[in-house]
């Protein structure tokens, strides 16, 4: 029961990423159709987690997780190819310090984030009072992985992994920080493991589905730890998606931004 979804958690994390990587590194002609087909691929998964939120069983958990994933990836491909961003789209105006450049940061990813958070409250709605609720706290944990990280962008780290963020978005750069370490990071790496550990203890009491679900969060967090490590780590994450990118151009902008 253990490694079963540990596995089910990376391959659809690293099946993910590749894919949104691979459609926004097409030409821009083509980001319209991939997103209208993306979304009707969500809408799916939303029918999907709908339909198996009654369902308690292994099989359960496990397309919860899946669907929730897929609609994950279409939100990250709205933001990608810039349908979904912020009334913002300059850099970060010069000069700007504290809260005029937090403003001006959020400016740029609000209607995004916006929109995230209203599809998790939508999926917990949907799957309220059901026993299978591994989709919205799929979803809600990915939420919280990608806020965590952009704080911590926001703030400084020695690690962008700009190799593979679209060009289209470089003006986001200049609105990251770069520094050793920031007030946020250990926090958010401590809360972090604790979602592990939790989700690791949680599963060992529990059983069927809620076992699995449980489980499935341990390897999603698990991903998301080692996302924030890439943070401070002498080492470019970004790279490992390169392969992936169907352009493959020698200078991109910023750090990806698809399951963090």
């Amino acid at each position: 029961m253990t490694f079963p979804p540990l596995l089910f958690a990376l391959l659809m994390w690293f099946v993910g990423t590749a894919a949104v990587v691979w459609l926004d590194s097409r030409p821009r002609a083509t980001f319209r159709t991939s997103f209208r087909l993306a979304g009707v691929a969500a809408l799916a998964a939303t029918g999907a987690i709908w339909w198996v939120a009654r369902d308690a069983s292994a099989s359960g958990a496990y397309i919860g997780f899946a669907a929730a994933i897929v609609i994950w990836g279409w939100h990250e491909m709205g933001f990608l190819m810039g349908f979904v961003a912020g009334p913002r789209r300059t850099p970060c105006p010069a000069g700007a310090t504290g809260m005029a450049r937090f403003r001006a940061a959020t400016e740029t990813v609000i209607h995004h984030e916006v929109a995230l958070a209203a599809t998790a409250i939508a999926l917990f709605i949907l799957c309220w009072g059901q026993p299978n609720q591994g989709a919205p706290l799929t979803f809600a944990l990915l939420f919280a992985l990608r806020l965590s990280a952009k704080i911590n962008l926001f703030l400084g780290v020695a690690n962008l992994s700009d190799e593979i963020f679209p060009a289209h978005l470089a003006y986001l750069k200049t609105y990251f920080g770069t520094r050793p370490i920031n007030v946020w990071y250990p926090v958010s790496l401590a809360l972090g493991v604790a979602q592990v550990i939790w989700a690791w203890n949680f599963a060992q009491g529990s059983s069927g589905g809620t076992a699995i679900t449980a489980m499935l969060l341990v390897g999603l967090g698990a991903l998301g730890v080692v996302e924030h490590l890439f943070l401070v780590l002498p080492l470019r994450d970004g790279k490992m998606w390169v392969w992936a990118s169907a352009a493959k151009p020698k200078n991109k902008a910023v750090r990806t931004a698809t399951l963090d």
